[in-house]
């Protein structure tokens, strides 16, 4: 009935679908396994893309040729640029999607991806022939065969599902739980754990009164996540979000629900994210904060659902309702359905290589929250690293890996490896070092490349870069060759306050000073708009963005190449760690457990502190 694949993905949510794209696309034969045909890619919590950082990620995913970037500006129904008023590298971008448009759009590129097999199954346990991931059993008694295998289970491994003193199993609302895997894995040998995470009610936009909410339109300018085209979406057809707060009464309510909450009462041993606590966590944790921030965002275009952002909850039902009557706006909710809690199995990631393949069984690629990571983008990411990676371990072909100082996706895989967690990971820009070098503008330029050689992006998205690296260059040396004249420049820099010119100067130069963009300076001087008429929006941003912040990126660069010397320093995989008596306890039995790459690597494990990495240095000198 079956054939034996190149590649079997286990589970179709964002990992898993950007896993099946990827290996498909550079040649593999894929199985896409997902326990409902009717959830692929569902968007199982907010109906949004992007955001600080996460923004980020989807641009560097598009970048390299996969599909959430598309996918995303095909089903938006509002976008905004988060942190313009700082510099560029916290630039985010952000879309409020539809959700089943969302999915639907994610099934049709996927259906329309030549070797890309799907069936209908739950995976019950993986074949496993002397250390060597070769296939799954499904819950049908299938034994699927295969050359490797990606995991990508989200919240369904052993899935526990809490509303107050509600339990009940399921991966997510109304879908059954998976079992099987986890318990296998164990008995091999590998270590598991329990996470937490959480979704707010969603509610009835019929019931809501906006005209007390503050109104939260999206930008004038959509310039999505995609680099092959702009959206179709137009400013002025966006759907609004709206903005409303909690109050001391909203919490009074909520703490009479605080003896039947799973989160206070022991039931749930799971950890829960850091960054985006329940609504009980945060009245608890930040009790002297009298509200907080409600975003009332909008499900689809033809649909009155709504999520209810920063209304996580899992306290019983009748306390979810009550306080949220108390909201301003909500005085006459009603709900479709409550906010709940959920438990799932999870691996500490330290037990993985950088390619995704887990140390223990060979060909067993792991990706998304089964790593310990929270959010659609992050898992997105790690599916498509994990199905290029699965297709080149299939060909023997060595691991593409991306650095720290490439991506923010090298960031957050090295963070996994090197770090682990003990609690969902979620990527933030602090996170990243150099994250003047990896903005949201510039990840074709730094990536596309990079995917194009190991034939994944296509030659329509090398020949885009290779234009917008052309079109920069020759912007950059016209603006540099080119002067402001005192006459015609002077009277616009008085409107903004900045000095006037004594003479003639570059244009180049006069880029530099705060406050003056070359847009303002093309809107203002009709002779400098036509003489850029010919260079499109995306290029004069680059190129003003390159000569702006010319001074910070160099600086970043010889950072890189610094820490790109440490990261040369390879351990071997035989090194005996308990050889090295001058050593800590601590670090050596971190270094034992993660045994890192690279000198680089084991500089960033925590405990391991630079007395220990000059103790290695000295060693490995031997």
């Amino acid at each position: 009935m079956f054939p034996v694949y190149d590649v079997i993905v286990v589970g179709a949510g964002h990992a898993g679908c950007e896993a099946a794209a990827a290996a498909a696309n550079m040649g593999s034969s894929v199985l896409l396994v997902t326990m409902n045909m009717q959830t692929i890619a569902q968007m199982s919590c907010n109906p949004a893309m992007g955001g600080i950082a996460k923004g980020q990620i989807v641009r560097e995913i598009d970048a390299l040729g996969g599909y959430s970037g598309i996918v995303s500006d095909r089903s938006m129904i509002q976008f905004r640029m988060l942190n313009l008023s700082k510099g560029p590298a916290m630039w985010s971008p952000r879309s409020q999607n539809d959700r089943m448009l969302f999915a639907a759009t994610w099934r049709q590129l996927l259906e329309e991806t030549p070797g890309v097999d799907f069936y209908q199954d739950t995976v019950k346990g993986l074949i496993i022939k002397e250390n060597r991931a070769c296939g799954v059993v499904t819950g049908l008694g299938h034994a699927i065969e295969s050359k490797a295998v990606v995991v990508t289970s989200g919240t369904f491994l052993n899935g526990v599902i809490h509303i107050g003193e509600k339990t009940f199993g399921g991966g997510r609302v109304a879908e059954k739980a998976a079992t099987g895997i986890t318990e296998q894995l164990v008995a091999l040998g590998m270590e598991a754990d329990r996470l937490k995470t959480g979704t707010p009610p969603r509610i009835d936009g019929r019931s809501l009164n906006y005209a007390v909410m503050e109104e939260q339109p999206g930008d004038d300018t959509i310039s999505g996540f995609s680099y092959l085209a702009p959206p179709a979406l137009k400013p002025e057809n966006q759907r609004s979000c709206h903005i409303s707060y909690t109050n001391s009464v909203t919490h009074d309510i909520l703490k009479t629900g605080f003896d039947r909450s799973p989160m206070y009462t022991g039931r749930i041993e799971g950890v829960g994210p850091r960054y985006c606590p329940s609504i009980e966590d945060k009245i608890n944790r930040f009790a002297d904060r009298e509200r907080h921030q409600i975003f009332v965002e909008p499900e689809g275009w033809n649909t009155v659902e709504i999520y209810v952002n920063g209304f996580s909850t899992s306290l019983p039902e009748d306390v979810q309702y009550k306080a949220l009557t108390t909201i301003p706006g909500f005085e006459n909710v009603k709900m479709f359905r409550p906010g709940y809690a959920i438990e799932y199995d999870y691996f500490p990631p330290v037990q993985l290589n950088y390619s995704l393949e887990t140390k223990l069984v060979s060909h067993l690629f792991f990706a998304g929250q089964i790593n310990g990571t929270t959010g659609y983008e992050e898992a997105a990411c790690q599916g498509l690293m994990a199905g290029i990676n699965a297709h080149r371990k299939v060909r023997e072909e060595a691991p593409f890996i991306l650095k720290r100082s490439e991506a923010y996706i090298g960031v957050l895989i090295d963070d996994l490896i090197s770090k682990g967690t003990e609690e969902p990971y979620r990527m933030f820009t602090s996170r990243a070092e150099f994250r003047t070098l990896l903005r949201q503008d510039n990840a074709d330029l730094r990536l596309t490349e990079m995917s194009f050689r190991i034939g994944l992006a296509g030659q329509d998205r090398m020949e885009k870069v290779i234009q917008k690296k052309q079109g920069t260059e020759s912007l950059k040396t016209w603006l540099a060759d080119h002067s402001a004249d005192p006459e015609t420049v002077n009277p616009f820099l008085e409107t903004v306050g900045s000095a006037p010119l004594p003479q003639k100067q570059r244009w180049s130069q006069l880029l530099l000073r705060p406050n003056i963009s070359l847009d303002t300076l093309t809107s203002n001087i009709p002779a400098l708009k036509a003489d850029l008429a010919n260079f499109p929006a995306e290029i004069r941003q680059q190129a003003e963005i390159q000569l702006k912040y010319e001074v910070y990126i160099e600086k970043e660069k010889e950072l890189v190449l610094r820490m790109n010397q440490m990261e040369s320093l390879e351990i071997p995989e035989s090194f005996d760690y308990s050889r090295v008596a001058a050593i800590s306890n601590e670090a050596r039995e971190k270094l034992k457990k993660i045994r890192p790459r690279t000198l680089g690597q084991a500089s960033r494990i925590s405990g391991i502190n630079p007395s220990d990495v000059q103790i290695l240095m000295v060693y490995m000198g031997r």
